[in-house]
């Protein structure tokens, strides 16, 4: 069956000035392109042809790097996509920011660790919000493409909201400058679709 690379709900330039269009395109067309291929190719005539990718990360052998690698990035990837929007970041609904209050104390609280997690990251990697069992939010950080869903990776949860921290992300625009880029996207974040996924977990 294979996967996909999703489509964009805005043009590569839609993001500016917070994300370039030339490192949008890169980033789309070529990182999460070869992710994407990569996948298809490791799955081709196995048993996980047929199999979700969300499957595919909870039953992962993380000794399998090229499928750990290449899985994690196409998840990754098309969350990424889909929490950040050039319009209508400014409003977060009551129902999300009780959560948030809840799990954190306050909004500034939860930007604050968010944006901790991404700027301490060492080396290439994501920052995450994840829902617990319980129903509460919590942050952490997982290196290279790992990601909560994968098992043992000491950063459990459903991953609702995540950013890249990769240079590939940001470097063109931001160079070293990576927490002025996690400034720029704490501002592109879609909180409907946060909590829709929040919601729909």
């Amino acid at each position: 069956m294979g996967f996909k690379l999703p489509k964009l709900n805005f043009s590569y330039d839609a993001l500016e000035p917070s994300i370039d269009a030339r490192t949008m395109e890169i980033h789309h067309s070529k990182h999460h392109n070869g992710y994407t291929n990569n996948l298809n190719n490791a799955i081709i005539d196995t048993d996980l042809d047929s199999a979700s990718i969300e499957s595919i990360l909870a039953n992962l052998d993380m000794n399998n790097k090229g499928l750990r690698n290449n899985a994690g990035g196409y998840y990754n990837h098309k969350l990424f996509w889909e929490v950040i929007s050039p319009v209508d970041n400014d409003g977060i609904s009551d129902t999300m920011l009780d959560l948030i209050n809840t799990s954190f104390g306050s909004f500034d609280a939860f930007k604050d660790k968010f944006s901790k997690a991404a700027a301490t990251q060492f080396g290439s990697g994501w920052a995450w919000l994840c829902v617990m069992d319980n129903g509460k939010l919590e942050v952490c950080g997982t290196a290279n493409q790992d990601n909560p869903l994968m098992p043992n990776i000491g950063c459990g949860g459903t991953p609702i909201l995540g950013v890249d921290v990769w240079e590939h992300a940001y470097y063109l625009n931001y160079q070293n400058r990576r927490v002025d880029y996690i400034s720029a996207f704490m501002g592109l974040i879609n909180w409907k679709v946060v909590e829709n996924k929040y919601l729909s977990k």
